[in-house]
């Protein structure tokens, strides 16, 4: 039985660099800010958990630093009901770390600013 993705190519933004995380938080914002419902963004790739510890990771620190800020930005804004958070295994300890927009809420309570100055 073959295994199929709901993930395709075109419909993923990818931000990952050569050289590590190219994303920081205020980009992390700012693409919430205007991502349409459904729309996808890459914000890892690796195995985050290990990238982002010191004694094991084989990230230079600086970037070490810069992915677990965006990694803990991206969960806030996942508690605060902005994204969905998903990963998909891409090979052997590797994997995509994907924030998935979130429709925006109906009701009346806090703008998406300050929604997003609560998350950061």
């Amino acid at each position: 039985m073959a295994r199929h993705s709901i993930l395709r190519a075109t419909g993923v933004v990818s931000i990952f660099g050569a050289a590590g995380p190219a994303l920081d938080e205020v980009g992390l914002s700012a693409w919430i800010a205007q991502a349409a419902p459904g729309e996808t963004l890459v914000y890892h790739r690796g195995f985050l958990a290990v990238d982002a510890t010191s004694v094991i990771s084989k990230l230079p620190a600086e970037q070490q630093r810069a992915l677990r800020l965006v990694a803990s930005a991206a969960l806030r804004a996942a508690e605060q009901g902005l994204v969905h958070l998903v990963q998909a295994r891409i090979g052997p300890d590797q994997f995509a770390y994907i924030a998935i927009a979130r429709a925006r809420p109906r009701q009346a309570g806090p703008s998406l600013s300050v929604r997003l100055l609560e998350a950061a």
